[in-house]
This record gives structure tokens, C-alpha cells and sequence, in this order.
């Protein structure tokens, strides 16, 4: 009889603390969701698109905000990463695959092959994107399309010319006086393949281009 009790008491105690801790998930969860902001996740209003888009680039065409985020972002602007998508996608396709929390990835902006902008994470809140919490933190990211599948992964030029104004104005709204590209992270211009080793994410030809793009960028930042 005491054999069965203590195996009884050790039952509840099992499942006591089985319930505390799925309470504590709960609560965290909650906590979590209480800091997202209540535009995350859904269509917005043609009113809250235009205040999102105010508070962000006015380049934005499309905006659909990922809950792949930190609500805010960790530390000041200071640095942009470019990315590419790996694929041809539409703004409203990686809309859609920001919107799968499973996949816990998002990026702040993407640009299609046409040129056209979208906003996925507010330049207040951090993106998940380059694998590297200390990187985004500093970073506003910026996802490419590609127009070519594999080999040089290249660019159309409507997203790469696309791609410098961005830049500029991410850069001038956030008081960056001069885009630097090192090759490295210490750089205010960075690369996904600069935090991930198993990725080349930019590709060969967007990373081709980075001095490039940060001279262009410097120059319409400096007037020069």
C-alpha cells in the first residue's frame, strides 16, 4: 500500500510539474505576443499601410510584417545587408513564406525583378536574416530577387538600381553618412556569407558589385 501511494504521489508530481511547465510557455508566449505590435501578421488598412510606410521607406510598395521579428530591434541602425531571395519571387510570395513562424526567418525589405519594394520587418524591429543576432541587431536587410536561377545569380537591373535607392534612403533617414564595404562584417555594408559559411547568399554577382553599390550610395549621400 505505501509502494502505491509514493507511485501515486510521484504521478502528481510528474504531471504538477508538467503544468508548470507548460504554464511558463504560455506565459512567455503571451509575453511575446503582448510586445508585437498589432499590425504584425495581417492585412493592414489602406490607413495603416500609409502610416507604416511613413515610418519606414517611402519606396515601400507592398507591406506585409512577418512575426519573424524582435519587437524592437536591439541596438541603432549603423549597417545594411543585402541578401538575395534564390529564386524569382513576387513581394506577396515572400510575403507569404515571412508569414510561416516555423520558418522563423523574415528580412526588413525585398525587392522583385521589377524594381518594386516591400516591407516585411519595420526598420524598429529586427529582422531574423543573417544568422547573426549581434548583425541584425545593426542592420537593415534588404532581400534581392533573381532573375537568373543559379550560376551567377544575377540580378535584373530594375532591382539592382532599385537596390542603390534603397540603400540611399535607408542611409539617409538614419543618419549614415557614408556606406563602407570591407569585405568583412566590420564594414557598413554586409553579406548573409559573412555570418553563415554554408550559404553564398548574396551570389557571385550582387557580391561582385558591393564596392560599387557603396560608392553610388556614398556619392548620393555626399553630393560628390
Amino acid at each position: 500500500m505505501k509502494k502505491e501511494k509514493n507511485e501515486f504521489r510521484c504521478i502528481w508530481l510528474l504531471l504538477a510539474g508538467f503544468c508548470a511547465a507548460a504554464g511558463a510557455v504560455l506565459l512567455l508566449c503571451f509575453l511575446f505576443r503582448s510586445r508585437m505590435p498589432d499590425t504584425v501578421g495581417r492585412t493592414l488598412t489602406d490607413t495603416e499601410r500609409a502610416e507604416v510606410i511613413g515610418r519606414n521607406s517611402p519606396l515601400t510598395e507592398y507591406v506585409y510584417l512577418s512575426p519573424n521579428a524582435d519587437f524592437p530591434r536591439g541596438d541603432v541602425i549603423r549597417k545594411i545587408t543585402i541578401h538575395h531571395m534564390a529564386g524569382d519571387l513576387t513581394l506577396e510570395g515572400l510575403g507569404e513564406s515571412f508569414a510561416q513562424q516555423d520558418r522563423r526567418a523574415s528580412a526588413n525589405y525585398a525587392i522583385d525583378s521589377q524594381g518594386r519594394v516591400g516591407l516585411y520587418v519595420e526598420e524598429s524591429d529586427q529582422s531574423w536574416s543573417s544568422r547573426s543576432p549581434e548583425n541584425d541587431s545593426q542592420a537593415v536587410t534588404i532581400e534581392v530577387a533573381n532573375d537568373e536561377i543559379g550560376g551567377e545569380w544575377h540580378v535584373s537591373d530594375a532591382a539592382y538600381e532599385r537596390l542603390i535607392d534603397l540603400c540611399a534612403d535607408v542611409c539617409r533617414r538614419n543618419g549614415i553618412e557614408e556606406l563602407r564595404y570591407t569585405g568583412d562584417e566590420t564594414g557598413s555594408l554586409t553579406l548573409h556569407s559573412m555570418f553563415y559559411s554554408k550559404t553564398e547568399c548574396p551570389g557571385p554577382y550582387l557580391k561582385s558589385r558591393m564596392d560599387e553599390i557603396a560608392a553610388e550610395v556614398t556619392r548620393r549621400l555626399t553630393g560628390d
